[in-house]
């Protein structure tokens, strides 16, 4: 009797549309926290936003970052010998940056590092929790640049503009549209 149940409900469209889609939800969550753990960062893939990299990295950008687990891993020198290095901003931590390490000192068993932005004219003077002269700490670094895929990155930065998310609603909606009012009118046939 249940076996019977269960083998029709698994002949149901809906419950294959519903099992399909929380192993899709589950390949995402497996691939997203398999790169985290390869990369040893929270944040292994990063859209560039801004064009104080260039012409290294652009607008649009994907970039592949990998932890750093001590600073032998970072080599600091200017253009284009230093390591690309990704970190919080000081005065907003939830902001990340990428810039080059131009130098790097240790002061009390801290490393601090000195970057710049390829296209900036000078090196960056940080203020906030985790700087000391305008450098920035061990502390907040997230990692290092280690691959680049070119435009990628226009996806996810166009998906959080309003007009992204717009785009996300309205694909919904036609989904659902599509998928469930064809069912609707058959019904009515049906009844009439």
């Amino acid at each position: 009797m249940i076996k019977e149940k269960l083998s029709r409900a698994i002949k149901n469209s809906y419950v294959k549309t519903a099992i399909l889609g929380m192993l899709l939800l589950l390949g995402v969550f497996a691939f997203w926290f398999g790169l985290r753990v390869a990369f040893r960062t929270d944040y292994p893939l990063l859209a560039v936003a801004s064009g104080s990299m260039k012409p290294t990295l652009n607008v649009g950008d994907l970039i592949i970052v990998q932890g750093v687990l001590n600073t032998d891993e970072v080599y600091a020198a200017p253009s284009p010998d230093g390591t690309i290095i990704v970190f919080h901003r000081p005065n907003d931590p939830s902001e990340l940056i990428v810039h080059r390490a131009i130098d790097m000192v240790e002061n009390n068993g801290t490393w601090y590092f000195q970057t710049k932005g390829d296209n900036n004219n000078s090196p960056d003077l940080w203020k906030g929790a985790g700087t000391k002269n305008g450098w920035i700490a061990q502390e907040l670094l997230v990692g290092k640049v280690v691959g680049v895929a070119p435009w990628i990155g226009n996806v996810p930065l166009f998906i959080r503009t309003p007009q992204g998310m717009l785009l996300i609603v309205f694909l919904f909606l036609v989904i659902v549209f599509i998928e469930y009012i064809p069912v609707l009118s058959k019904k009515t046939k049906v009844e009439s």
